[in-house]
């Protein structure tokens, strides 16, 4: 009895500061926890489904015709692949907004008090989240084809464009962490975000050509990361280059993990 007394505190830190594929297991877990959580309010997903075929609508049959000289079709080509990096940068936001909400529930108290590893509600999280970024995707893509979208390249390289797009969504994602374990409020998150995802989605080559935008503004443009992620999608979709706005795609991604995450982990073990 002693014994099983006295190993019971080593194990439990073993599990919480434990291996790496402790870290995943326990990540994999409470992911599949979001994922019911999801299932049970599907009104969740609002983001990632109605919302990016509202402002495909509105961009392509209201701005299409007055950017495109009246070729929408030509317009709904270029526009595609720009809402989808948008749509995945936008996708993000909720993330932080959940785990905020989380906190404020308590239930990260009760994470604390299970043998898990420390960051695995965080992880776990952002796991989750390749579901909403997959669904943006799946929306996209279909919902574009009925309008008349066309890819012209091949599945290879849709494949990898949506592999590309989830990828920076989830290291995307990580700031909307931070900023959810920062500030007081779910709703507080999504201000906050907003101020973030506006600026760098219009401030970019989504909507129109950078060619013309003011000098001023291009300046910003040309080192915006949906700017380049955008270009890359652009690239695997519907051909052209695709390397110079792939590799600075993938630096972005780069940077964006080893500056974000320690940030979150760091205001996560503050807080909770």
């Amino acid at each position: 009895m002693t014994t099983a007394v006295l190993t019971a505190p080593n194990n439990l830190d073993h599990a919480r500061g434990g291996s790496f594929l402790a870290l995943i297991r326990h990540s994999a877990a409470l992911a599949k926890r979001s994922l019911i959580k999801t299932i049970r309010t599907p009104e969740a997903l609002i983001d990632v489904t109605i919302q990016p075929v509202i402002f495909l609508l509105m961009f392509t049959y209201l701005f299409g015709g007055a950017i495109a000289d009246g070729d929408r079709h030509g317009y709904l080509q270029f526009l595609l692949p720009g809402m989808l990096g948008q749509s995945l940068a936008m996708g993000g936001i909720a993330l932080g907004q959940n785990l905020n909400a989380d906190i404020e529930k308590g239930v990260f108290d009760r994470f604390r008090s299970l043998p898990v590893s420390r960051s695995a509600p965080l992880v776990g999280a952002v796991f989750a989240d390749i579901v909403r970024y997959l669904t943006v995707c799946v929306v996209m893509l279909g919902f574009g084809a009925v309008m008349g979208f066309r890819v012209e390249t091949d599945a290879v390289a849709t494949l990898a464009a949506v592999g590309l797009a989830v990828g920076f969504g989830l290291c995307f994602g990580w700031i909307s962490v931070w900023v959810g374990m920062l500030v007081r409020t779910s709703g507080a998150v999504q201000g906050v975000m907003f101020l973030l995802v506006f600026p760098l989605s219009f401030g970019s080559n989504v909507f129109v050509q950078t060619s013309t935008l003011p000098g001023w503004l291009q300046g910003f443009v040309h080192v915006n990361p949906i700017t380049h992620l955008v270009g890359a999608e652009r690239g695997l979709l519907l051909g052209g280059p695709v390397a110079h706005h792939l590799l600075i795609t993938l630096a972005w991604m780069a940077g964006l993990l080893v500056v974000f995450v320690p940030l979150a982990l760091r205001a996560y073990n503050k807080r909770a």
